[in-house]
């Protein structure tokens, strides 16, 4: 029965969008060929215990039952996420026609002209995407509540007529009934992978399990003078491994069958997008969210992130916020324009959920012309009434209690206290090396430094050195090759300290900059990048030399 669901279920996944009931048909198909896979195996195993119990000794019977139980035990697993779409829902912050009259206006408008019911709920996510999603009943057969995702990251960065197109683009799901067939898609896929999982975290624990067995013994050989036997993984966990394979191959046809549809949904839905908000705005539309992507990814990161590890987090409204300083950075302008210029191309794969935005963008373009070109139009984030108090309330709304919980603080004070954090954090081994050296004049990283630089010039550089951590390969090294394996923790470490004494004695301050890293100036606005590498270098040099940072020393301190 399952050969024959699987080419029915390919032709049914191909690359042309289908109807609505030849998709209910493939969904319902890939559920039963999962449901006959999920009997077929526990019935093997059922068979190969009674035929042990009925032809063998006890003793091997025992043994049979138990093997069958313990792989047996994953297939249930898989069968019982039948029960749950496995899909967990998106954090955001819903916002009412009251509230934000504009963007619910646009929206239903969007609706009309693309033909579908519009969402009943309006989400507004930290995430440079936006999404729809319906709570289908019966599987798919009656229509449910429907509701709309749009990250605040696009509303910034997109024109109004883009987001136009990116809405009608998630809207043209729902006319296709792509929502509605997604729950009993994704179940069925879902729960095959599930169990494919399961089998895998058995077969990981037998392959630990006899790792583990097999490093004790060699462990007992050296100790006894014996020479130990090489450690040899490879039949451990065989049977899960074996049992697992029809899953896998189950797995990569529910992949095939609905990734592939789903791609042809997404052309479908671009062309829809096209048709109402214009060929140019839409292709525009994709370039800029490919921008998009990676510029909010980089400002999540370096930016809005930055000051967790010191407990701090930008003022409120800043987490998504900042990325406006960002984007209109002059700095960033050419980087952006080559990531709209240049989408990501991506590897055309039967797994792959969506063409890449360069294969959609030239399928856009290809479209013809309209006579609707793209014009300057004002920024999407004005459809929000009030947007700083938006922003707010989504830290309120997708944070979690631990970040709502960090300190505030503005962005200076936030650059300027994270990079002194990760300055004593990068210092923090050298000034352990240093802990037997005599200190001179009051605590601090600027006697730590001075203390540093007394052991070079009395000749200790790399006796200090070899107490830094090493890497295994560093430990076993001796001589020239030991000290190239210390110099660079050895510069790094003594890189930050300096940093850390300019900071102490000369009030020098790390400061913010939406173009390039954060640099460490003096008070009269002097760099100081520059002059701490060129002083540095020569103090852990072959022939040390301590002049040049003593003398940055003298000269910046206030």
């Amino acid at each position: 029965m399952i050969p024959l669901l699987c080419p029915l279920i390919l032709e049914l996944g191909g690359f042309r969008p289908l109807g609505t009931s030849l998709r209910l048909l493939r969904a319902f198909a890939l559920l039963a060929g999962f449901h006959l896979l999920a009997l077929a195996v526990p019935g093997a195993l059922l068979g190969a215990g009674l035929a042990a119990w009925a032809w063998t000794p006890a003793a091997v019977a025992v043994t049979v039952t138990v093997l069958s139980v313990l792989l047996g035990v994953p297939v249930v697993r898989g069968t019982l996420a039948l029960g749950g779409t496995g899909r967990a829902d998106v954090a955001g912050l819903p916002v009412t026609d009251a509230e934000q009259p504009e963007l619910w206006r646009t929206v239903r408008s969007l609706a009309e002209h693309v033909g579908t019911r519009a969402p009943d709920v309006i989400l507004l996510t930290g995430d440079a995407n936006a999404g729809v999603r319906e709570d289908a009943r019966l599987l798919g057969l009656l229509p449910g509540p429907r509701r709309l995702y749009v990250g605040v990251p696009l509303l910034t960065g997109l024109t109004e007529p883009q987001l136009h197109a990116v809405l009608a683009h998630e809207l043209a799901h729902y006319g296709n009934a792509d929502t509605r067939l997604a729950g009993i898609t994704h179940r069925g896929r879902d729960s095959v992978l599930r169990t494919v999982e399961a089998f895998r975290e058995q077969e990981r624990k037998r392959v630990d399990k006899e790792r583990s067995r097999q490093e004790k013994a060699a462990a007992k050989a050296i100790a006894e003078g014996r020479e130990a036997e090489e450690v040899s993984t490879g039949r451990a966990g065989l049977t899960h491994r074996l049992t697992a394979k029809p899953f896998l191959a189950y797995a990569r046809v529910c992949l095939r069958a609905t990734h592939g549809a789903d791609r042809a949904q997404e052309l479908a839905a671009d062309r829809t997008a096209a048709r109402i908000a214009g060929r140019d705005a839409t292709a525009s539309a994709l370039r800029e969210t490919a921008a998009l992507d990676a510029a909010h990814d980089f400002y999540m990161s370096r930016y809005a992130t930055m000051g967790v590890p010191a407990g701090l987090l930008p003022p409120h409204g800043e987490v998504f916020g900042g990325l406006r300083r960002l984007l209109a950075a002059p700095g960033r302008q050419e980087d952006l324009a080559e990531l709209r210029g240049e989408p990501p191309a991506g590897e055309t794969s039967p797994y792959d959920t969506h063409p890449s935005p360069a294969d959609r963008i030239r399928l856009i373009e290809a479209l013809p012309d309209d006579g609707r070109a793209a014009a300057p139009a004002r920024p999407a984030l004005a459809l929000l009434r009030d947007a700083d108090r938006v922003l707010r309330e989504l830290e309120s709304a997708v944070l979690t209690p631990e970040a709502q919980a960090l300190e505030r603080a503005d962005w200076p004070e936030l650059t300027h206290r994270t990079m002194h954090a990760l300055a004593l954090e990068e210092a923090r081994p050298l000034r352990a090396a240093l802990a037997a050296a005599p200190r001179a004049g009051t605590p601090g990283a600027t006697a730590d430094l001075t203390a540093f630089l007394d052991a070079v010039d009395a000749g200790l550089l790399w006796q200090i050195a070899d107490r830094l951590p090493k890497s295994p390969e560093a430990a076993r090294a001796t001589g020239r090759a030991a000290r190239e394996f210390l110099r660079p923790r050895l510069h790094s470490g003594l890189y930050s300290l300096t940093e850390l004494a300019l900071a102490e004695t000369a009030g020098a301050r790390w400061t913010l900059s939406w173009s390039e890293p954060a640099r460490l100036l003096l008070p009269t606005g002097a760099g100081t990048d520059e002059a701490v590498a060129a002083a540095v270098r020569p103090a852990v040099g072959d022939v040390p030399d301590t002049a040049p940072l003593r003398e940055l020393l003298r000269t910046s301190t206030v």
